[in-house]
């Protein structure tokens, strides 16, 4: 059987679907391309990553397929739905990529609380003759140890992320869909290990209470956070999305920034990707990376491999 990696897969993922008997082709396919060579090419596996999407014209013209994967966790880029329906399995990596994504939250936030972003703009152009000026305007930075984290939407990205500011001193609440209490796990040297519960509130109680925000749900039809929710704030809050465009009303980020309100964001994701709006790139109060969350060399081994094994398993039961 045939396993197309069109957007890519690591050579560990390769080896493990290589070595239970499968031919990978990674090759980059244009989507307008993708439904004739699935066929010509007799494709039973499709991994793709958010580049490529698949949508029910090529679920329903590609008989050969049997399995549609996602490097990663959100699946908005398939008709998971339909597939299914249709008899095709659908899978993502949902956990391989957290440690990542978590890691990449905190580099914005130790950054924006010192204003790196934005030093490391201006000091290479004015650090020989302005240092003085720059050393005062970048002073008055601000530590996490704590402070409030507020984490809306609490899966296995955000419990990443309540370990890590756990593990610095912060103070950590969540919202998720369920309200009550949810558990993690510390790991320590020797295999120590301690369990920490976490209150879970409404989202109206915990951006009132918290000085950072952090997005870790998947796409939404609306803006978890818009207007009225940036007003409910402390003032001088920090917020970053790390999760998916759309999620945070990109307009009334602007506002609160001008406003005063938002002391710093932080963006990996955007409402018009791969185009982000100039206005939220020349922005100085605004961190940013190009949707790097899980794009880490140790988060794409694990992603092969979980593909590979998930792949193995529903192929090869026999």
């Amino acid at each position: 059987m045939k396993v197309l990696a069109n957007d890519g897969i690591s050579q560990s993922g390769i080896e493990t679907l290589k070595n239970a008997g499968f031919e990978v082709i990674v090759k980059k396919v244009a989507q307008e391309q993708l439904k004739e060579y699935l066929n010509k090419n007799a494709i039973s596996v499709l991994l793709v990553r958010s580049a490529t999407k698949v949508d029910k014209d090529i679920i329903d013209s590609c008989i050969h397929l049997k399995v549609i994967g996602r490097g990663g966790v959100g699946m908005d880029n398939i008709d998971v739905k339909y597939a299914k329906s249709k008899g095709v399995a659908v899978i993502n990596t949902p956990s391989a990529s957290s440690s990542s994504v978590a890691e990449l939250v905190f580099a914005h936030l130790f950054g924006g609380v010192r204003k790196l972003h934005d030093s490391n703009r201006n000091m290479p152009l004015e650090g020989d003759s302005k240092f003085k000026e720059l050393k005062k305007s970048y002073a008055g930075g601000v530590e996490l140890r704590g402070k409030t984290l507020g984490i809306i939407g609490f899966g296995r990205i955000g419990r990443e992320v309540a370990k890590i500011a756990l593990g610095i001193g912060m103070k950590v609440i969540a919202s998720d869909q369920t309200i009550g209490e949810a558990e993690i796990t510390l790991e320590f040297y020797n295999h120590q290990t301690i369990k920490i519960p976490i209150k879970t509130e409404p989202v109206d109680m915990l951006i009132k209470d918290s000085d950072f925000i952090t997005l870790h749900v998947p796409a939404q039809e609306k803006p978890v956070i818009g207007a009225k929710e940036f007003e409910k704030m402390k003032d001088g809050v920090g917020i970053i999305n790390a999760a998916r465009g759309g999620v945070l009303d990109e307009n009334a980020l602007l506002e609160a920034i001008e406003s005063g309100k938002v002391a710093f964001a932080a963006l990996d994701t955007f409402e018009n990707e791969p185009s982000p709006a100039i206005k939220l790139l020349m922005n100085e109060s605004i961190s940013l990376s190009p949707h790097i969350g899980a794009s880490t060399n140790e988060a794409q081994e694990r992603i092969g491999v979980e593909l590979a094994e998930q792949i193995i398993s529903i192929l090869k039961k026999d």
